[in-house]
């Protein structure tokens, strides 16, 4: 080859490598542009969901009617997303109409508060001075009045007598006591209970408030008090405990709370936890969730029991003697929070679940119970499980598993049973929102009390507040009741003779209807 031609040859080679290059160039921009056009796409997708959330919130979380618009370039998992069954609308709250003649302005005071009268008439004219004067017309004036609270001094004066036949002496009988040689009446234990476990005054507080009425008790005193008042009270608890056991219904949640054990340097956080049915509640306090100790107190209980999912409570469920029920509420709140990462989707869900509680909401207010009940939620809110588990096997394939909503619907999936159990039982609610209500009252204490002074106050703070609770929710006088269980469990139990069932909050309510406050 001569020198030209292997010059021309090499400058050919250099000329198709550069071709090379520069195709090889072209092919990444073309897929990065490809890239960048899904990205554009799925930015689109995104926006359209953001832009919904807004709307929504504009019409205070008003359900949109038409679908999310579709992506500009559809994804390999659209397919299963379009066959996804439509979620009920959720109407939006209208406000009701004022009633037609419905009394506005003042409301009259209360009929049971006592009436402190006072009369003025005048004796002679305000114009001219005559004392000659006529009553024609009078005006009456309603106006809430308080008297400030007081304590008294009781003093029982007990007489002995002999008798001039026998010689014998007998001493006057005194008034019942909640213990002996103490200190308080009755009456005082039960309002110091009452402001301590219902109002949720610290005993600091309440100290301070005795104090400003000359009244000087040490902190020692007034927790002795409570001490005596859990203990007399504790067969009480234990009687509405053995009810719920024998009930065949439990629901229950638990919550922390935070106890000073000599030795430690900071609080301990202990276990509260809160059993109940109907209106009655049982507290009780654990050092931890443990659940063979959960199994144990629970293994004379055979029924049904309302919880939250909580794997403490997998070895109550193992002995087939309790029937596990869910809470709908907790899965709703599920779907709400995955709503900050699948806007549309979860609010898709959300409305499966809503339509069920709405459902229910009108059987409850057209006062269907029983039989009628159970085929009501068989006719109206079965179809909407069987909806919803449709679109979660149309929307589980195209989430990762680490999404939270993926995560909300394997938790639908895994207590499907307990989370539909109640469509056929009618005296089963649909959420155990009543058991989370009831720790409103521990987390408001939290703050006023900050801790239980020891294992045994944690233990005796669960008794107090479980027969409060009871008490409240039977709509009694917590006071009243306090006091007259008090007389029949203190100095006087064996002239009254009454058993724990004879003295709950349910008892006083059957025995004292005129101290029952209606709705």
């Amino acid at each position: 080859m001569t020198p030209t031609e292997a010059r021309l040859f090499a400058e050919n080679a250099l000329l198709r490598a550069d071709n090379a290059r520069l195709l090889k160039a072209v092919e990444d921009l073309t897929a990065q542009v490809a890239v960048l056009a899904n990205g554009m796409a799925t930015s689109n997708t995104r926006i359209a969901e953001l832009l919904a959330i807004v709307s929504r919130t504009k019409t205070q979380r008003k359900p949109a009617v038409e679908k999310p618009p579709a992506p500009a370039v559809p994804l390999p998992s659209q397919a299963g997303l379009d066959a996804r069954p439509t979620p009920p609308v959720i109407p939006a709250k209208i406000k009701p109409e004022p009633k037609t003649g419905y009394r506005t302005g003042r409301k009259p005071l209360p009929e049971h508060l006592p009436i402190e009268k006072t009369e003025s008439r005048p004796c002679e004219c305000g114009d001219c001075g005559h004392g000659g004067v006529d009553l024609v017309d009078t005006f009456i004036e309603e106006k809430l009045h308080v008297i400030k609270q007081h304590v008294r001094r009781r003093v029982v004066v007990r007489y002995t007598v002999r008798c001039r036949k026998c010689l014998v002496r007998t001493t006057g009988e005194t008034l019942p006591a909640p213990y002996a040689r103490s200190k308080v009446t009755c009456e005082f234990l039960a309002w110091l209970i009452v402001q301590k476990f219902y109002l949720l005054v610290p005993l600091d507080k309440i100290r301070n408030d005795l104090e400003l009425k000359g009244i000087k008790l040490s902190m020692g005193t007034l927790v002795g008090f409570i001490e005596r008042a859990a203990d007399a009270l504790c067969k009480v608890d234990g009687q509405q405990w053995r009810d719920l056991l024998d009930g065949g219904r439990i629901a229950s949640d638990g919550t922390g709370i935070n106890v000073l054990i000599r030795g430690l340097p900071t609080a301990y956080k202990g276990y509260l936890e809160v059993y109940r049915w109907g209106e009655t509640v049982v507290f009780q306090y654990e050092a931890q969730k443990d659940g063979p100790t959960l199994a144990s107190k629970l293994s004379g209980f055979k029924g049904v029991m309302l919880t939250d999912a909580e794997h403490r409570f997998n070895e109550v469920f193992a002995t087939g003697k309790v029937l596990e029920a869910g809470c709908n509420a907790h899965g709703r709140r599920r779907f709400e929070a995955a709503e900050a990462v699948q806007p549309v989707l979860a609010a898709e869900a959300g409305r499966f679940v809503s339509a069920m509680f709405l459902a229910e909401e009108a059987a409850k207010t057209a006062g269907l119970v029983d039989e009628a009940l159970r085929a009501w939620r068989q006719e109206r809110i079965a179809p909407l499980y069987l909806e919803l588990r449709a679109w979660m096997d149309a929307v589980e394939p195209t989430l990762l598993p680490s999404d939270a909503l993926a995560e909300t619907i394997r938790y639908y999936r895994n207590h499907w049973k307990a989370l539909t159990r109640w469509l056929d039982i009618p005296d089963l609610p649909p959420d155990n929102s009543g058991s989370e209500r009831e720790f409103q009252t521990v987390a408001k204490a939290r703050l006023s009390w900050l801790f239980a002074g020891s294992t045994e106050g944690a233990h005796r703070a669960a008794i107090l507040l479980g027969i409060v609770a009871t008490a409240r929710n039977h709509r009694i006088d917590v006071q009243e009741y306090l006091t007259w269980v008090f007389e029949r469990v203190g100095t006087h139990a064996s002239k009254f003779g009454l058993t724990s069932a004879a003295l709950t909050p349910a008892a006083f309510k059957r025995a004292h209807p005129q101290h029952h406050h209606p709705k």
